[in-house]
């Protein structure tokens, strides 16, 4: 490489560098320092982000589901944006002991997840509604699909747009087998196990009949659950809902149709018939912010300057976290 192209190297290195160091100082100037310093995780409170002035004390308190529901913690600087569960039951419960929130709207953009975590995030919400009498909206956004309606079940009004999908009534179960693949490449697998099933759903070799009906007993038992969620949040008889609840997705107006959602609508329609009908059309309409902790900033910061690419990292780590077949409450495309 002759003299001017390290040069010209030499040149590039350093306007990268600047570009960085530019984007990283902007980043800076701009941050909210009082929310900055606010990093303490086990900090209960969150604060209030207004996002309709109200007249009165009264409040509605607006909390966003969005992502895989999922009890996993992102490892990742980068990953600061993904969902997480305790946060999201800690702003349940933020909503139902302030005295001041009179009613609350969940906004759900989810196709799933756990069956452990969304029956917690469901028994929270029957929670609110029978110790706090407090009533609770679901305003479905994009997806709101096996665990985001297994959630949204036990509402007092759901309300879905004319494209979201939901539905999905159902629980899944799956792993990889890599049996003939290692077989035709001369791979051996050495396992040793205690009992017959404990490596039940193994990559390594078929799954038996046995095996196969015991995985069946179970998901049955998790899918007679959420059809009882169901029958009792939205007061239907069990044989309808097992008529629906096949699997399939529904948009949003052949929800409704079915009567599994109540009316059509975006977030401000919804928000507009909890003041109509809960008598609160003097009240303020907050959000819930966590104050920007340390690694969100800096993980901001960082995702900012890599753009888009950082997702990646997101996707490592909901790998690595699901390496092992789970029951799922989870719409799959």
């Amino acid at each position: 490489m002759n003299k001017k192209r390290w040069v010209a190297l030499i040149v590039a290195a350093g306007l990268l560098f600047a570009s960085l160091g530019f984007q990283f100082v902007t980043s800076v100037v701009t941050a909210d320092f009082e929310s900055l310093l606010n990093f303490t995780e086990d900090d209960g409170d969150f604060n209030e982000k207004v996002i309709e002035e109200g007249s009165g004390t009264s409040k509605i308190a607006v909390l966003h589901l969005n992502g895989v529901i999922q009890d996993t913690t992102p490892s990742s600087l980068i990953n600061t944006n993904s969902y997480n569960h305790k946060r999201f039951l800690d702003m349940l419960d933020e909503a139902a002991e302030d005295r001041n929130v009179n009613g609350i709207i969940l906004r759900v953009n989810t196709p799933g997840g756990g069956v452990v975590e969304s029956a917690e995030i469901h028994d929270k919400i029957v929670e609110v509604q029978e110790e706090y009498e407090k009533p609770v909206y679901v305003s479905m956004g994009n997806t709101a699909a096996s665990g985001g309606y297994y959630i949204a079940a036990p509402a007092d009004k759901i309300i879905a747009h004319n494209a979201t999908l939901t539905g999905s009534i159902g629980v899944i179960m799956e792993s990889f087998n890599f049996a003939e693949f290692a077989d035709e490449h001369g791979i051996d697998f050495n396992t040793i196990k205690s009992g017959e099933y404990k490596d039940i759903m193994s990559m390594s070799r078929e799954m038996t009949d046995d095996e196969r009906d015991i995985l069946q007993t179970m998901i049955d038992d998790m899918y007679a659950d959420f059809v009882q969620v169901i029958v009792d949040g939205r007061s239907m008889s069990e044989d309808r809902v097992r008529e629906l609840g096949d699997g399939r997705v529904y948009t949003g107006a052949q929800a409704q149709e079915v009567e599994l959602v109540d009316e059509l609508g975006s977030l401000n329609d919804t928000i507009a018939m909890m003041k109509e009908e809960q008598e609160l059309g003097n009240a303020q309409v907050i959000e819930y912010e966590r104050g920007m902790g340390i690694d969100q900033f800096l993980g901001g910061s960082i995702k900012s300057m890599f753009g888009s690419d950082s997702d990646l990292i997101g996707i490592k780590d909901l790998l690595r976290e699901n390496n092992a077949p789970r029951a799922m409450y989870l719409y799959s495309k």
